[in-house]
């Protein structure tokens, strides 16, 4: 019988020690450096709830296992089982996606049938665009879709042929907000449309490593934006000539980035983007926003990439100044569309001075997961 319990004691008593070795090695460490060893803090404070916190993140952020091992096995984890981490989703064909916008997708999401619920987004969009109305401008709603809703099948082999959208969330929400008399930019019919077309992969509407929309799929959207103005008359084209300039890009995307991947130039190159800087016919000098344009940009980082990153002035409220040879105003706080620009907005009303039309872009994972979620805010007089 005892030969029974032999084998599982062993390994009790060496996981056991294995266990309590970790703190030893880390106290000894820290000795041999001339230091105080973190874990006597846990004997000369309080053991409160807060204290304990405060010990558990000092000793992830200091513990020689965790930046000796931790990258390593964050390494093998991703190659061995393909785990890409908390905030990211290894697709095929090395398409990168954003966790939460796949989440998203995936999670039981239903606001119409609970009219009452504060994360509804379609009350604070009636609410922004009925205070609009009254100072005499006109809002136009831009949903950018997820990665995922336009390339399912970049996700996973069994999207492939669906005959039916994955956003069901996001579709019940235009629907909503027609019925409502909100104008929108239907960028998901037009992604569809494109994809249609024989193109080659670098003019694919999103980038691989990254979860934003690629130079390809950001001019899309500004062309149909500003045609959408221009067509129901809000405004009128400018004067301006605008060129372009092509400046390629060589870079890590957002998501192989918050991934933390260790030596990750051993297992994928940056990616070649084919960025375009808007430029002004005569002067050549970058075309820049101007606060007293009739036109003001609500949005993300769908907006700020390629625009106030690499190359500058490449990216969507440059390309809309150029479609509308007039420049445009502008206010951008990534993951911030849902509520936090509004909020701007409001303490600085006197941007809305003189504009004829408010666009707000907002990601399409807003519509679930947006910072501060979807508060009616007021717009104080102007």
């Amino acid at each position: 019988m005892s030969a029974l319990f032999q084998g599982p004691f062993l390994l009790t008593v060496l996981f056991s020690m294995m266990i309590g070795s970790v703190g030893i090695i880390q106290a000894a460490i820290e000795i041999a450096r001339g230091e105080r060893p973190a874990v006597a803090d846990i004997f000369t404070q309080t053991p409160t709830a807060r204290h304990l916190r405060s010990f558990e993140k000092s000793i992830e952020t200091t513990s020689w296992f965790a930046q000796t091992l931790q990258p390593a096995f964050r390494y093998l984890q991703f190659v061995i089982l393909k785990d890409a981490g908390e905030k990211a989703v290894a697709g095929r064909e090395g398409c990168f996606f954003y966790k939460p916008a796949v989440e998203y997708l995936i999670q039981p999401l239903d606001f119409k049938a609970h009219s009452g619920n504060p994360d509804d987004p379609l009350p604070a969009i009636v609410d922004f665009k009925d205070q609009l109305a009254a100072r005499g401008i006109h809002l136009l709603v831009m949903i950018a879709p997820n990665k995922a809703s336009i390339y399912p099948e970049k996700l996973t082999r069994r999207a492939e042929g669906l005959a039916e959208p994955v956003n069901h969330h996001t579709r019940r929400l235009m629907e909503r907000l027609r019925d409502a008399d909100v104008a929108l930019v239907d960028l998901f019919n037009a992604y569809e449309k494109d994809k249609t077309r024989p193109v080659v992969k670098a003019e694919a509407l999103y980038l691989m490593q990254d979860s934003h929309w690629s130079p390809r799929g950001m001019q899309l959207a500004a062309w149909l934006t500003a045609k959408r103005m221009l067509d129901a008359g809000w405004i009128q084209p400018g004067t301006v000539e605008y060129d372009v300039k092509p400046v390629p890009l060589n870079r890590y995307g957002d998501i192989l980035n918050m991934m933390r991947l260790p030596w990750l130039d051993t297992l994928y190159a940056p990616e070649t983007i084919q960025c375009e800087q808007v430029i002004h016919s005569g002067t050549g000098e970058t075309c820049t926003d101007d606060p007293a344009a009739p036109v003001l940009v609500l949005g993300d980082s769908f907006l700020r990439i390629y625009e106030r990153d690499e190359p500058g002035s490449g990216g969507f409220t440059a390309h809309l100044a150029r479609e509308l040879r007039r420049r445009v105003a502008a206010i951008i706080n990534d993951g911030g569309a849902s509520t936090l620009v509004r909020q701007e907005l409001s303490r600085k009303h006197t941007l809305l001075a003189d504009k004829r039309v408010v666009v707000w872009e907002f990601a399409e994972r807003e519509i679930r997961f947006g910072l501060e979620g979807w508060k009616k805010i007021s717009l104080p007089e102007t």
